[in-house]
């Protein structure tokens, strides 16, 4: 596969689309293990209408829906090409949510995850949010129909 997945690969994977897909590229991807996704952070987001208009910041939900849409891009991936965005995949849950700085318009948001389970129906990922090689979220998440 070649490298960063441009966004029309990213359509294959992914059901999401504006306003709602979360990532713009892909940076870096291991087979079953993890990937590194790029979210480039506009003024335009619809969000920033409401959170805040005289002070836009990303909302902290919208950082963790770009960490599990990166773990998505992960396990469609690991597939082979022929199932790229047959089976949605849907959000079970999620622990060890932090949140550590503001992500606002212009910044590039890096989503690092990795797989730490896998089974047949589900998956367990781990990701960390970065702006500036900062750390601005972490959390695990866990998906179901993988």
């Amino acid at each position: 596969m070649e490298f960063p997945f441009d966004i029309e690969t990213i359509f294959k994977m992914l059901p999401h689309r504006y306003p709602f897909l979360m990532i713009d590229r892909v940076l870096d991807f291991r087979l079953d293990e993890n990937i590194t996704a790029l979210k480039n952070v506009t003024v335009n987001e619809p969000f920033f209408q409401g959170h805040f208009p005289q002070k836009p910041v990303m909302p902290g939900v919208m950082i963790v829906e770009a960490m599990a849409q990166a773990g998505g891009l992960l396990v469609q991936a690991s597939q082979s090409p022929d199932r790229w965005g047959h089976k949605l995949s849907y959000f079970m849950g999620m622990d060890q949510v932090r949140f550590r700085r503001q992500v606002v318009p212009g910044d590039q948001l890096i989503l690092k995850v990795h797989i730490l389970k896998k089974r047949a129906k589900a998956v367990k990922i781990a990701g960390v949010a970065e702006v500036d090689e900062k750390v601005v979220a972490q959390a695990e998440l866990m998906a179901s129909g993988v």
